[in-house]
């Protein structure tokens, strides 16, 4: 948005901006903040930065825990929530050492590495992604984790279990159990507040392709949106979020992008499309290759797939995670690709036939991920399997142009699964991480500190006792 401290100044005093904020990304994905007033920022911030403590951050592997962060005045927006005018800017993490330099685990800079290893290959110079972002919208969430009392109570005034409810005016319209896609009004009910977000969002810049209700019946809908260049598109993953989960509290309801938030119902995904430009041109079209792709895009879809399970690690990171990655639904288990097929770990759209249009998308992420680091994941890996040449077919990856899920199980017992836990994810990014760190992008300390929190949330989780085991287990 800006090019300088100036800029910076003028849009302030013209605006009426007060506060100047700061958004700063952990380790899990999650923006922290530290705020100004707009008076006291100058070029000093720009140079030596603001102080911060890293270890709060999740990166335990930082020796000595001071950091500061440096704002990105480019990525400067205007705050559409807070009260008091206030702008907002993503920071970057840098080390106190002998001197202040980038901090090499931090996640926007591991993008920033990624697209300068991605030019050094020669391969291409362009990585473009377009994430789909599936989330539900409730009216009530309350959840608690006691010794004597575990419970998780959720409503929508659109769920089915609604139908009967007589201790309000029930005007009935809900939307049956997982009968949601594409639902009309007025079982639409979130359909205004999708197209006021929609419209903020393009406000700010970040293009809508379009919104529609999702399969779940209880409030799960989708927002596409345009297309665009890796670190960008991360940038855009946090704002989206931060601007759908605000909205969504003003207007009297709550978000979350949780992957499986309803037992029964649709998970939510974050599929990710992906092309590479070389000079403006597509590399991934081949109007004679298998579903129109080129040899160079097979063997990108036969690195993704090869390190698939330690993918996971970063793309979905969360327990919840593996409770939407399971037979029977859209979510993808079977490690293959296929063309227009939603039950395989890469999908290449049939209706995509232009040479920029042609593309794939990875379909088991989701948006717990940090996108910085899942989108980067996704780069490295296929840059390995276009480097050393990993055939998806030699490797036994397919093409299964057919329902996986329908084959006879001897059939579908020979395609490799995903990680079926968060731990059996974290136990192979612990196998499989040398393709993260060719050139430098990933570090091996951002590594470890990855398995080591995605480890504790499991075993967090793991050791609570849950309310389906009383029902199993409670008279034996």
């Amino acid at each position: 948005m800006f090019k300088n401290v100036s800029e910076v100044k003028s849009f302030c005093k013209k605006e009426g901006i007060r506060i100047i904020d700061f958004k700063i990304i952990d380790l899990a994905g999650r923006w922290h903040h530290l705020s100004i007033p707009a008076e006291r920022f100058n070029e000093n911030i720009l140079e030596k930065g603001i102080g911060f403590d890293g270890s709060s951050y999740g990166f335990l592997s930082v020796e000595k825990s001071d950091m500061v962060f440096k704002p990105d005045i480019t990525t400067a927006f205007v705050d559409p929530y807070c009260e008091i005018p206030t702008l907002n800017m993503i920071a970057d993490i840098y080390e106190i050492g002998d001197e202040i330099q980038r901090f090499e685990g931090d996640p926007r800079y591991i993008t920033e590495k990624a697209i300068k290893y991605l030019k050094e290959t020669g391969i291409a110079d362009e990585n473009i992604i377009a994430p789909e972002f599936e989330f539900n919208i409730f009216d009530h969430i309350s959840y608690e984790c006691h010794g004597n009392h575990q419970e998780v109570f959720i409503d929508s005034v659109q769920a089915h279990w609604n139908t009967g409810k007589n201790d309000f005016q029930n005007l009935g319209y809900k939307v049956s159990k997982q009968k949601g896609y594409h639902v009309d009004l007025p079982k639409d009910s979130s359909n205004d507040l999708r197209s006021k977000i929609t419209l903020q969002l393009e406000e700010l810049g970040i293009e809508v392709k379009y919104h529609h209700h999702e399969v779940g019946g209880v409030g799960q809908v989708e927002i596409e949106v345009e297309s665009g260049e890796l670190k960008n598109m991360a940038d855009k993953t946090l704002i989206l979020k931060y601007i759908i989960k605000n909205l969504a509290i003003q207007e009297g309801k709550t978000v979350t992008f949780m992957p499986k938030p309803i037992f029964g119902e649709a998970g939510n995904g974050m599929h990710v499309h992906m092309w590479l430009f070389k000079d403006g041109e597509p590399i991934f079209f081949d109007e004679n290759g298998y579903s129109g792709l080129s040899q160079t895009a097979l063997y990108y879809i036969g690195g993704i797939l090869k390190h698939s399970p330690a993918l996971l690690a970063f793309t979905n990171p969360s327990t919840n995670s593996y409770k939407r990655l399971v037979p029977g639904f859209e979510a993808p288990v079977s490690i293959c690709f296929a063309t227009a097929n939603r039950s395989a770990v890469i999908r290449i759209p049939g209706y995509a036939r232009s040479p920029k249009d042609k593309r794939f998308e990875f379909r088991p992420s989701d948006a717990t991920a940090n996108p910085y680091l899942a989108y980067t994941a996704l780069l490295m890996a296929g840059l390995d399997g276009v480097i050393n040449k990993i055939d998806p077919t030699k490797e036994g990856f397919g093409p299964y142009d057919v329902n996986v899920f329908d084959l006879p199980e001897e059939k579908r017992n020979q395609i490799k699964s995903l990680p079926k836990s968060l731990e059996e994810a974290a136990d192979s990014l612990e196998k499989d991480y040398q393709f993260l760190l060719a050139g430098g992008v990933f570090t091996e300390g951002l590594i470890k500190d990855q398995i080591k929190r995605i480890r504790e949330d499991a075993k967090k989780v793991n050791i609570i006792p849950h309310p389906k085991e009383f029902e199993l287990y409670y008279d034996l």
